[in-house]
C-alpha cells in the first residue's frame, strides 16, 4: 500500500501540484506513515527527477517553480508531526542565500532556495537588496556553510566579488564558501573573483551545493 503512495507522492512533485502534494502528506500521516520516510521515500523522488528531466531540456523553468511549490506544500504539513516525534530530516548543510545589495530580482535566488531546501539544505533567505555586512553576519549567525550571491545586473554583480574579499579579510572564506549566480554571471567571472561554485541554474546550484558541502 505505501508503494502506491510513495509513487503518487512522486508524481505530485513532477507534475507540480501542490494541493494533491499536501492532500497525500495528510494521508501519509493518517495512516501513521513516518513524515520521513514520506520525504526520502516520496516526495524527494519526483524534486530528483525534475531535476533529471531539466536536465535533459524534457522540462523547463515554469515546471521547475510548480514542483518546488509542490515540495513545499508536502514538507509544510509533515513538519509539524515530525518536530513532534523529535525527528528531523537529516540536513545537508546550512545555506544563506540572497539578492545582492542594489538588486531587487528575486526569481532565480527563490526557485534556488526552494529547490535547496526540496533537497535536504536548511536555507536562510535574506531576500533581495542584501548587503554584504548581513549575508556575513547571518552566515556566522547561522554557522552556515555556503552563502549563495545572486546578481542579475551587470552594474550588481561586482559585490559578488565584494563579498569574496571581504570573507577574505575576516578570514572566513575557507570555512565559509561561495556560490554565485544570475544572469550576467560566467565562468570567467567565477574564476576572476574566485567563487567556490557557480550554476546557471537551480538544479545545478543544488548538485554545486552538494559538492562544496562534501569538500
Amino acid at each position: 500500500m505505501s508503494e502506491k503512495l510513495f509513487e503518487a507522492m512522486k508524481q505530485s512533485i513532477i507534475d507540480g501540484d501542490p494541493d494533491q502534494s499536501a492532500a497525500l502528506a495528510k494521508q501519509a500521516l493518517a495512516d501513521g506513515m513516518d513524515p520521513l520516510d514520506a520525504i526520502n521515500q516520496g516526495f524527494v523522488l519526483g524534486v530528483n527527477e525534475v531535476g533529471y528531466q531539466f536536465g535533459c531540456g524534457e522540462m523547463f523553468l515554469p515546471d521547475l517553480v510548480l514542483a518546488g511549490e509542490a515540495m513545499k506544500a508536502a514538507v509544510a504539513v509533515l513538519e509539524p508531526e515530525m518536530a513532534r516525534r523529535g525527528t528531523q530530516r537529516q540536513m545537508l548543510g546550512k545555506v544563506v542565500i540572497g539578492t545582492v545589495e542594489g538588486d531587487i530580482h528575486d526569481i532565480g535566488k527563490t526557485l534556488v532556495g526552494t529547490m535547496l531546501s526540496a533537497s535536504g539544505f536548511e536555507v536562510f533567505d535574506l531576500g533581495v537588496n542584501v548587503s554584504i555586512s548581513k549575508f556575513i553576519a547571518k552566515a556566522l549567525e547561522v554557522n552556515a556553510d555556503l552563502i549563495g550571491a545572486s546578481a542579475l545586473l551587470t552594474t550588481t554583480m561586482v559585490k559578488q566579488r565584494a563579498l569574496i574579499e571581504e570573507l577574505d579579510a575576516e578570514g572566513l572564506h575557507g570555512r565559509i564558501k561561495v556560490m554565485v549566480g544570475g544572469a550576467p554571471v560566467t565562468r570567467e567571472w567565477v574564476k576572476q573573483i574566485r567563487a567556490d561554485g557557480y550554476s546557471e541554474d537551480a538544479i545545478g546550484a543544488v548538485d554545486i551545493a552538494k559538492s562544496l558541502v562534501e569538500k
